[in-house]
């Protein structure tokens, strides 16, 4: 057999045992409409670090996430939903992988029990702003880039094909 066939059947009998190896690698999935929406720390939780602190999840429909903690700033790491090992799990850009947990109206996530909300924090909506920009910048940027024309060296004057 080639090499590569070896290493593709490989591939695929370690994917099943495989955790998320990279952010990329995890597959955003819409989740289901009761874990879309605002949900938001309600009082002190063991999971802040300060009594004072509030912790935000902002999950889309399509399965982007933005978590959001503020305390003496505020920290949002994007992420997206996936379907992992049977449960719905929260991915962050580091890689961090936190399962999503809906016992009647609250959520169980990361050592927290949120509550929804209408809307998010003022501060977490700044978050959320500046990433949907950063988003649109950098989708802008690759668009540009791939309707730049590519030249050929035989199409320039003078060149030999």
């Amino acid at each position: 057999m080639k090499k590569w066939m070896i290493t593709t059947l490989a591939a695929f009998t370690l994917a099943g045992c495989a955790d998320i190896p990279n952010y990329q690698g995890a597959v955003k999935t819409p989740p289901p409409a009761n874990l879309v929406g605002n949900w938001q720390s309600m009082g002190p939780q063991k999971g802040l670090v300060s009594k004072e602190a509030i912790a935000s999840l902002i999950i889309t429909a399509q399965g982007d996430t933005l978590d959001c903690r503020q305390w003496q700033r505020v920290i949002a790491k994007p992420g997206k939903i996936t379907l992992f090992k049977g449960d719905w799990v929260n991915v962050n850009k580091d890689v961090r992988v936190m399962p999503l947990a809906l016992e009647g109206t609250e959520l169980h996530y990361d050592k927290l029990v949120l509550q929804r909300v209408n809307q998010p924090t003022a501060e977490c909506q700044q978050a959320l702003a500046h990433e949907n920009d950063a988003v649109a910048t950098a989708t802008k940027a690759k668009s540009a880039e791939s309707g730049a024309k590519k030249h050929h060296k035989a199409s320039f004057k003078n060149a030999k094909s």
